[in-house]
């Protein structure tokens, strides 16, 4: 018997068969049975032309199929639905024809039909990379939104919040001088306790103008020559107070490239550098140690800071450096900035990163885990550039060291030198 034959001879029966045990319903199964002539038309035209791209144009229809919901609940229908049609059509060939022209059938159907599966599950999976794809554009952009609005948040608040401050820290000062006259020394420390508080209060605002400051890439340095080692020594000395009443061994050692000149902003630098270290002593318990240590690298100097701390967990290693951040529980963190565990808004560690990063350089952290037993510690290494002038990082990084147009203007002021010279 001819595939020709063959093919007309199980067309009912193949149709019939399929429509039956794929579809439920009169209304559905009458469409799909009109989709199922077409398909098998186009299946008989592809055999007899050895060309399976015959099948493509329904194949394509059909991928188009699947609505948003269908992709959302990541269902493959059609591609199922194919799968199904060859697993009967093995059935259908077995039930109604005899072993040899059984096996006639399934040699010249299964390839098309095969062909028709793997069409459809690349077309139906191009749709679902699309589809993921827009997605994930969709949420950078809410994320992005949502990004500009926190630092527009940040900006205003810390705007806002300074004026009413700054009245407050005022008035109490005027307050304490008339108490200090009136020899009403009783309320000398309710006072001071006031004070403190706006003091602690100025110091959340600052930091919220620095991290909206860096947000906005608005932070500006004062590039002058300093020495790493003179920056340390200050901070030991500030630090120390607090070290000194947790019972913690602060120690500073030099290093090649401490007493080197080197261009930066110093308060800047302090203030990050102030950051890191007031973070090791919270996290470190009482008794603990912390030290300072570095070295001269090519074209940069490292300091590492270590300490017998607490740890930071290897998921939470890049997250201490993101704004806001709180690792455990906040409510259960004690009151100050030095005490073992203290809270804190979360942006000390985000805004020496920022400022470390504006003068060009890096900052990370290793530890082996976070552990509260065993204590395993934690390291920061920061990669601060060594430059001989004060050269913005913004604008090397943008013209690099061998920009041609600032070349060309050395070059026509060395030309303007020689005429006057002559």
């Amino acid at each position: 018997m001819s595939v020709q034959s063959l093919l007309e001879q199980i067309r009912p029966i193949w149709l019939q068969r399929i429509s039956h045990d794929l579809v439920r319903g009169a209304g559905v199964r009458e469409n799909f049975e009109k989709q199922l002539v077409r398909f098998y038309d186009l299946l008989e035209q592809a055999i007899m032309t050895g060309d399976y791209s015959w099948i493509d144009p329904l194949l394509i229809d059909w991928a188009n199929v699947p609505t948003l919901s269908d992709l959302e609940d990541d269902q493959m229908g059609i591609s199922a639905l194919i799968n199904q049609m060859i697993s009967l059509t093995y059935d259908i060939a077995r039930n109604s024809l005899e072993p040899e022209p059984a096996l006639d059938y399934l040699n010249v159907v299964i390839p098309a039909l095969t062909y028709s599966l793997e069409k459809i599950a690349r077309l139906e999976t191009e749709m679902r990379v699309t589809h993921i794809s827009n997605q994930l554009v969709d949420v950078e952009q809410k994320l992005e939104r949502l990004d500009r609005s926190k630092s527009n948040f940040i900006a205003v608040a810390a705007h806002e919040l300074k004026t009413p401050l700054t009245l407050i820290e005022g008035y109490t000062s005027m307050m304490r001088d008339h108490v200090l006259q009136s020899a009403q020394n009783g309320a000398e420390p309710l006072l001071k306790g006031v004070n403190n508080g706006i003091r602690r209060l100025r110091e959340i605002v600052d930091d919220l103008i620095d991290v909206s400051l860096i947000d906005n890439n608005l932070l500006s340095l004062n590039f002058q020559p300093i020495w790493i080692g003179h920056i340390l020594g200050l901070l030991k000395s500030e630090l120390e107070e607090y070290t000194e009443e947790r019972e913690q061994l602060f120690s500073i050692e030099p290093f090649p490239g401490s007493d080197q000149v080197i261009f930066a902003d110093p308060e800047r630098l302090h203030q990050a550098l102030r950051n890191i270290l007031t973070n090791a002593i919270k996290y470190t318990p009482n008794k603990g140690t912390i030290s300072v240590d570095g070295r001269l690298l090519p074209g940069f100097i490292e300091l590492i800071i270590s300490d017998s701390g607490i740890g930071i967990s290897r998921e939470n290693q890049s997250l201490i450096f993101e704004k806001f951040s709180q690792l455990g529980q906040a409510a259960l963190h004690s009151s100050g900035k030095t005490k073992f565990k203290g809270g804190g808004p979360g942006l000390g560690l985000p805004i020496a990163r920022g400022i470390i990063e504006a003068h060009g350089g890096t900052i990370w952290v290793d530890s082996e885990g976070y552990d509260e037993i065993k204590c395993p510690g934690s390291i920061f290494h920061i990669l601060l550039p060594v430059r001989g002038e004060a050269v913005d990082p913004k604008i090397e990084k943008l013209f690099g060291k061998e920009n041609p147009f600032l070349d060309e203007t050395n070059a026509e002021k060395e030309t303007h030198t020689d005429d006057a010279t002559a």
